[in-house]
């Protein structure tokens, strides 16, 4: 596991960011996180089924340091683009990194996306596919897209056919409109206290095991830190019997930027 903290402040709010990311065990870290003074990104690659042509000769651990470098790079200027223009850019800048492959085939290597960014008085965020969003503004924004969770089929056939097709879901992967899929959204900065990012493998105590509430997941990471979220997540799966229920365990990445 790796973990950090940084601090930053300025016309907005000072701002704490730290954050802890694991792999699955005995595997390569697929989540990537990047973060700066007033920012964080989370990506989180998706991992294909085995016997999959992706027809790319990359992997989605490749795609996300590409991508999350990308992101970062722009977000560290503080430009003040919108952040799903940002997210299309960085889509295309990473499909023109490796123009051999096939970009066409939708079984290309893919990522959720969730950023955060506070700047000129606001709290903004961006979510693409399951790695959402928590927002403690007094009460609790929940921002997750679900539409993963909708789908009529979840054969191959099926999943292939809905990804990045109207109807189906949305995942950063070879198209930029994807970008515009996501859900997006902004408070005064005077008014949010805390936000957590969360890849969906540190949503599991929430969404996978029922342990806690959103609003507990984000108490826990405040109060634990990252590193703690991730414990528990761990400590769920081990005792959990899966029962050819997806996976057992899962990269988890938790981000807290304290207001």
């Amino acid at each position: 596991m790796w973990r950090l903290a940084v601090e930053g402040a300025g016309e907005d709010r000072g701002v704490r960011v730290s954050f802890g990311s694991e792999a699955t065990p005995g595997r390569v870290n697929e989540d990537f996180v990047v973060a700066g003074p007033r920012w964080a990104v989370v990506l989180d690659g998706a991992t294909a089924p085995p016997g999959i042509d992706s027809g790319c000769a990359h992997d989605p651990g490749w795609l996300v340091r590409r991508l999350g470098g990308f992101l970062g790079g722009r977000l560290a200027v503080e430009g003040g683009e919108p952040l799903a223009d940002l997210l299309a850019e960085g889509i295309k800048a990473v499909g023109e990194m490796h123009p051999a492959c096939d970009l066409g085939n939708p079984d290309s290597p893919s990522a959720t996306v969730a950023m955060v960014r506070v700047l000129d008085g606001l709290v903004e965020w961006l979510v693409l596919a399951d790695s959402p969003v928590v927002v403690d503004d007094g009460g609790l924004v929940v921002v997750r897209d679900d539409r993963v969770d909708r789908l009529p089929s979840y054969t191959l056939e099926a999943v292939r056919a809905a990804r990045n097709n109207e109807g189906g879901f949305w995942v950063a992967g070879t198209r930029p409109e994807a970008a515009y899929e996501a859900l997006t959204g902004a408070l005064p900065v005077e008014r949010v206290r805390r936000v957590g990012v969360f890849s969906d493998g540190a949503a599991r105590l929430v969404e996978r095991f029922g342990l806690l509430g959103w609003d507990g997941l984000l108490d826990l990471l405040d109060r634990g830190g990252p590193g703690e979220v991730i414990r528990r997540t761990r400590e769920a799966e081990r005792a959990t019997d899966p029962g050819g229920r997806g996976k057992r365990f899962d990269d988890a990445t938790a981000v807290l930027l304290r207001l």
